[in-house]
């Protein structure tokens, strides 16, 4: 389930049951089923935004508190089971926790196939990355320097502008991405 879904299943049934209403109260104020809002809450359904604007309309709640990150002292994240936000021939890219306006970090997932290049854009003034390589050999092109990071290495640079994660290697590349603002 990807960290969206993850978010308005478990926001709904936060709120729901906050109100103390049951499915039913709930489908009767929204106007979608039982079994949807149920299959919503369990992370069996991917809603339309009709079906979400409805939700939030007979919840009387704005769109926003139905996606934002729910409260909680923890969250596990599976990256074999979150879907790729980026993929290319060589590449692939995955959001573990998403930038949100009260925690000024992202967390990704990257994936690099051997003799694949992944061209990241700049990040915004201020941004700092900090990666973590956990099999294989990365190369990092910042565009000021280039950088071979290893496993158990992790390597920081100012990722306001355009850079390039490289693998020269004959195994993949798998690592962590952490951006902070």
């Amino acid at each position: 389930m990807d960290y969206l879904s993850y978010n308005i299943s478990k926001n709904l049934n936060r709120i729901r049951t906050s109100r103390g209403m049951s499915l039913d109260a709930a489908a009767e104020q929204t106007g979608v089923s039982k079994s949807m809002l149920y299959q919503i809450e369990q992370g069996e359904a991917n809603p339309s935004i009709n079906v979400l604007g409805k939700i939030a309309s007979g919840l009387r709640m704005e769109f926003t508190e139905l996606i934002a990150s729910p409260p909680e002292e923890s969250y596990l994240v599976k990256t074999a089971e979150v879907y790729p936000i980026k993929t290319g021939e060589k590449y692939t890219v995955k959001t573990c926790f998403p930038y949100e306006d009260n925690k000024k970090i992202e967390i990704y997932r990257i994936d690099i196939d051997p003799g694949g290049v992944y061209l990241s854009g700049g990040h915004g003034t201020g941004t700092r990355e900090y990666l973590s390589v956990l099999e294989g050999v990365l190369t990092v092109d910042t565009g000021r320097e280039i950088q071979e990071v290893n496993p158990d290495e992790i390597f920081r640079f100012n990722c306001e502008k355009e850079h390039r994660y490289i693998n020269n290697g004959e195994a993949a590349v798998h690592f962590i991405c952490f951006f902070i603002a």
